[in-house]
């Protein structure tokens, strides 16, 4: 059973993998052209797929979970109204 449970999550990651690079824009793929990872997500499911998510793909899976890095990205506006000197000067 664990055997299967295993085959089927690696399927599942691989699938996800393929439609996720099938979508992406040709033009916002990061690393090399699109068919390479996508043959390389095909021939090396975990490796591939892994390396996808982290540097292929237009915002990587880290920059999700953990925020842009410092510099990257537009600049950040005010968080809230109190912080924003346009709302403060129609007060």
């Amino acid at each position: 059973m664990p055997r299967v449970l295993a085959a089927v999550a690696v399927l599942a990651f691989t699938i996800y993998c393929v439609v996720d690079a099938v979508q992406t824009d040709d033009d916002e793929v990061r690393g090399i052209p699109k068919l390479l990872w996508l043959v390389m997500i095909l021939l090396f499911p975990l490796v591939g797929g892994a390396a996808w998510l982290v540097a292929g793909r237009p915002t990587s899976i880290l920059e999700t979970l953990l925020g842009p890095r410092h510099g990257d990205g537009p600049p950040r506006g005010p968080l809230g109204p109190d912080d924003d000197p346009d709302f403060l000067k129609r007060l």
